[in-house]
């Protein structure tokens, strides 16, 4: 049976490989392997969401659902006045991903830390919330996600959600809303739609 990205620890031969990307002006350098979400290079939904953000230099950044840490370790790794100031996690359910991750972020010189969701502290509030979320794994799967996590943002914090407009972004733009998660549509590019959810 073939590997899911959401499978906890894939069958498939670890056969891996550099992809580079453009992000923020930086020419970035990646390590990809089998198993991973979009291991042959950067997918279009990560690369909207990044090309229409600026990274945050402060506060907590959780990317969920990291795959082998593109976003994580893109903000990781821009200038900040003060790196100290922020910190960010990579959360995934595919360990080979997370791998990769911590991987990739000491390849750039960036602090990420890369852990299964249960692993994340019980504590842990987060300013800036980004995710090219697995849609694929359900609706119902997808939507108790959201709800698993969006309530660690701080109070002014938002979470920036990349979703395809055939796969259901409208939907998922109407049913945050309807659950109390007042949700924006800011952008809208290739196909996709990027979505800001604030507290209520």
């Amino acid at each position: 049976m073939a590997d899911h990205y959401f499978d906890r620890t894939p069958s498939s031969d670890d056969r891996r490989q550099d992809v580079t990307a453009v992000v923020w002006g930086r020419e970035l350098t990646f390590t990809t392997a089998s198993g991973v979400f979009s291991h042959g290079g950067l997918d279009k939904a990560t690369a909207v969401l990044l090309g229409a953000s600026t990274p945050p230099t402060s506060g907590v950044v959780l990317d969920l659902g990291c795959g082998w840490g593109p976003i994580a370790c893109s903000v990781a790794a821009a200038p900040a006045d003060d790196p100290a100031g922020r910190t960010v996690w990579a959360v995934d359910v595919n360990e080979r991903a997370l791998e990769l991750t911590r991987l990739n972020a000491e390849r750039l010189g960036a602090d990420v830390r890369a852990v299964l969701p249960d692993e994340v502290p019980d504590d842990l509030v987060v300013d800036h919330l980004w995710s090219n979320p697995p849609i694929r794994i359900g609706k119902q799967a997808l939507h108790d996600l959201l709800l698993r996590w969006l309530p660690r943002l701080s109070p002014d914090g938002t979470a920036r959600l990349v979703v395809g407009r055939n796969l259901g972004a409208d939907s998922l733009q109407r049913w945050l809303g309807e659950q109390g998660w007042p949700t924006t549509r800011i952008g809208s590019e290739k196909g996709f739609r990027l979505l800001e959810v604030r507290r209520p």
